[in-house]
């Protein structure tokens, strides 16, 4: 966490409103991606997303600063607040994944030098229901990683501050997940 960021916090646990709107303009659209990606519609997004900050207020004296990163707590909350979302009845679902999409995640997961060939058989034999499927049977952590790395461009220590997490650590659940899917791609494209 920044010292600028400390002071946000701080002035706002104070009762400081402009510093409470600065830490929502930070932080709304990592966390918003965060929730859209578990969820797949905008509007529950949304409304998820602004219940994240509803809690942030309700719940920001109980914050400490230096223990850990406020986005942290924030996706912390956010996921607490998706698994109770479902938890109620509702159906998980995923983003549905465009042949684009699906052929930037087999460039990254496919680094062989001939992917090309691979994207254009991909595109021809897969659905998008085998990809969701394969992304949401990575275990969390690693989901998470691919979100905040692909998704979010964030860099092995931004996620290893956000997990907490070494860099190390973040570069393994990355190189895991990454082996998962591609061992689950290349074994489906090829049952084909």
């Amino acid at each position: 966490m920044d010292e600028d960021e400390a002071i946000l916090i701080e002035r706002a646990q104070a009762g400081d409103e402009a510093a409470l709107v600065c830490l929502y303009e930070a932080h709304y659209q990592a966390v918003y991606n965060y929730v859209y990606y578990r969820v797949g519609e905008m509007a529950l997004a949304e409304d998820l997303t602004g219940e994240v900050f509803v809690r942030l207020v309700a719940k920001l004296d109980m914050f400490r600063v230096g223990k850990r990163p406020l986005l942290a707590w924030l996706y912390t909350i956010a996921g607490n607040l998706v698994r109770d979302h479902y938890r109620r009845g509702k159906r998980w679902q995923w983003l549905p994944w465009t042949p684009k999409v699906v052929g930037r995640w087999w460039e990254v997961i496919h680094n062989d030098g001939d992917s090309g060939e691979m994207v254009a058989t991909l595109m021809r034999r897969w659905t998008e229901k085998q990809l969701v499927v394969a992304v949401r049977e990575l275990p969390e952590q690693q989901r998470l990683v691919i979100l905040l790395k692909f998704v979010e461009k964030r860099s092995n220590a931004e996620v290893g501050d956000l997990l907490g997490k070494t860099e190390g650590a973040v570069k393994s659940l990355q190189h895991r997940a990454l082996a998962r899917l591609r061992k689950q791609l290349v074994k489906e494209v090829a049952d084909e």
